[in-house]
């Protein structure tokens, strides 16, 4: 597996492409077993697949503790990224980055993961309430005591960023990217290449609708989330099948799949930017690492750009209740 270097002053070297755990227990639909999801993980290293990423609410913890039992006896061979500030109250989600809660959340994590250390902790989504500065005091505290080795922001703000970073230096933030999703390049991208901060985007393949495997005739569970997300509604996937069939000529252009194009046209953008798909099942795990030895000229990347650049991408990506969380 290709390495990569997220964060110019911590220099964390990870896979240049991650995998991304949250659909194994959670988001979409019902989860797969237990034992074959610690199967696919353990497999995943030894296809050279190294880093791993995971959150505190997502089941909420079940995901957090099936890497830790997958995980066991691998924990000398793995970056496991892992993220707090999401508490479920009542069955809902609530944004809470109070400090002594990350400071539970995060004794949680170290105990379900069964680790020592937490290699990459993300504050999930930023809290109103609490100023970004207290946060990251916190975690400044946190990587003190050796309890967390870096750190980063998710679906963070401008302002944001640079306030926490102005602390404790940022290693990463996540956020989403892809051929479908591309405002990180109007103003977070250049502020991440000035401040020296990684990039890592989630659903690089568009929750999977850049892959051509999904259109309007795909039946979601009543728990997969997508269900939700105006993006996936039947006139917006309408609308947007004119990306899905530029990416797929580009794939059989070029010998490769859909999904390929996607992720090795983002690994093409930066050197610093770490994409983690996740999938439930070998075979696109197989396909997505095959992603990192796709490349293209030039000419090439200018002319896919160019392509989706004229294509209007219909429908927002989240609800308009998530939408509150991000960009704060």
């Amino acid at each position: 597996m290709q390495k990569r270097t997220l964060g110019s002053k911590s220099e964390l070297i990870v896979d240049s492409i991650g995998l991304g755990c949250m659909g194994m227990s959670y988001a979409y639909g019902k989860p797969e077993s237990e034992s074959d999801m610690i199967q696919l993980l353990r497999t995943a290293i030894e296809l050279g697949e190294t880093t791993f990423d995971t959150a505190e609410v997502y089941g909420p913890y079940t995901n957090e503790k099936l890497l830790g039992k997958a995980f066991v006896g691998y924990h000398d061979k793995v970056t496991i990224a892992t993220k707090g500030g999401i508490q479920v109250v009542d069955g809902k989600q609530v944004v809470n980055g109070k400090p002594e809660t990350l400071i539970k959340s995060v004794e949680g994590s170290l105990s379900r993961l069964g680790v020592e250390a937490i290699d990459m902790y993300y504050l999930h989504r930023v809290d109103p309430n609490v100023p970004i500065e207290d946060v990251a005091l916190t975690m400044q505290k946190l990587i003190q005591e050796g309890k967390i080795k870096h750190w980063g922001l998710s679906e963070a703000g401008i302002d944001t960023i640079k306030k926490a970073n102005a602390i404790q230096p940022l290693t990463a933030v996540e956020s989403e990217y892809s051929l479908w999703t591309r405002e990180p390049e109007q103003e977070l991208l250049p502020l991440l290449e000035k401040l020296g901060i990684g990039f890592v985007p989630f659903s690089p393949l568009g929750k999977g609708f850049l892959t051509g495997k999904i259109n309007t005739n795909t039946s979601f569970d009543k728990n997969d989330s997508r269900k939700q997300l105006p993006r996936f509604q039947k006139d917006a996937m309408e609308a947007n099948a004119k990306l899905v069939e530029l990416i797929k000529s580009i794939a059989d252009t070029k010998g490769v799949t859909s999904a390929q194009v996607a992720i090795a046209w983002l690994l093409a953008q930066k050197p610093w930017i770490v994409p983690i798909p996740g999938t439930t099942k070998l075979a696109r795990l197989k396909e997505n690492i095959e992603a990192t030895e796709i490349k293209f000229s030039k000419e090439e990347l200018t002319n896919i750009t160019t392509a989706a650049d004229n294509i209007q991408i219909v429908g927002n990506r989240y609800t308009p209740e998530l939408a509150k969380r991000a960009g704060l």
